[in-house]
């Protein structure tokens, strides 16, 4: 099955569109964790277990275990997902993006390596750093377009041709790139106005959202412009608001509680 038709599968049976960002950091674990000799692991275990009913997809950011030197719990927290939350899909957030060469390399790593379903690219380089991803057609490949940060503007919004490049990739990715039916974009929470632009020239392309929580992104607005019919072209990521929503021995039922509130404050507004 491919990325998006288990993304979809997943949303419809969990009546999600919540997706969980696994991005531990060991100063904020719960000491119930923190003395294991695998601490990212058993607290990314412990967040799945509680939260893999609410969810549509997961995303550990791979600076977090890299950062730390525990890149081998990235690699067992994705196949744990996949044996124990069977239909889950997880995006590896990378952000990658080079020459053919080495682009065909950092693919060969998230998808082979690690075993992800997903990535997330940078299409600054051109075609040349998303085609090795995207020809693993099974796989999707999430590129980067407008995405949340306060500074992203300064590029993202240049005007060439009497558009911002924010709108040329996403023609890119609509009318070139997508020859696999695999390819997505990341559309920041906090920007709705564009959001709701890149909804209405990409219908059928499904959106990876950050910036919900801790980043100030409204649900609602993002529900009201970037939701379409059904499940599966809307991912709305949360990573600190849903894994740190509680720091004591009780964090993964904390955890469970917030990816909860949020997938109910999603279908409150797409109702």
């Amino acid at each position: 099955m491919k990325f998006f038709e288990q993304v979809a599968a997943a949303a419809t049976r969990n009546c999600s569109m919540v997706c969980v960002g696994l991005d531990p950091d060991m100063g904020k674990l719960p000491e119930a964790v923190k003395a294991s000799g695998k601490a990212f692991f058993d607290f990314n275990k412990a967040i799945v277990d509680a939260t893999k009913g609410l969810v549509c997809c997961y995303k550990p950011q791979a600076a977090f275990y890299a950062g730390a030197d525990r890149d081998g719990e990235l690699r067992d927290t994705i196949s744990y997902i996949h044996e124990n939350a069977p239909g889950v899909p997880v995006i590896l957030d990378v952000k990658r993006g080079d020459i053919g060469s080495t682009a065909a390399q950092y693919a060969k790593e998230a998808f082979e390596r690690y075993g992800a379903d997903a990535v997330t690219v940078n299409p600054y380089m051109g075609l040349d750093a998303v085609k090795p991803f995207l020809d693993y057609d099974e796989k999707g490949v999430i590129i980067l377009c407008r995405t949340s940060n306060p500074h992203s503007g300064d590029l993202q919004n240049l005007v060439s041709g009497g558009k911002a490049l924010y709108e040329h990739v996403a023609e890119l990715v609509r009318d070139q790139w997508n020859w696999n039916g695999n390819a997505a974009l990341v559309v920041g929470a906090t920007y709705p106005a564009e959001l709701a632009k890149l909804r209405k020239m990409c219908p059928e392309l499904p959106f990876l959202v950050p910036g919900v929580g801790a980043q100030g992104g409204s649900v609602s607005e993002v529900v009201k412009n970037g939701a379409t019919p059904g499940w599966g072209n809307l991912m709305i990521n949360s990573s600190r608001g849903i894994i740190f929503a509680g720091s004591g021995d009780d964090f993964a039922e904390a955890a469970s509680r917030a990816a909860r509130k949020l997938r109910d404050e999603i279908n409150s507004c797409r109702a």
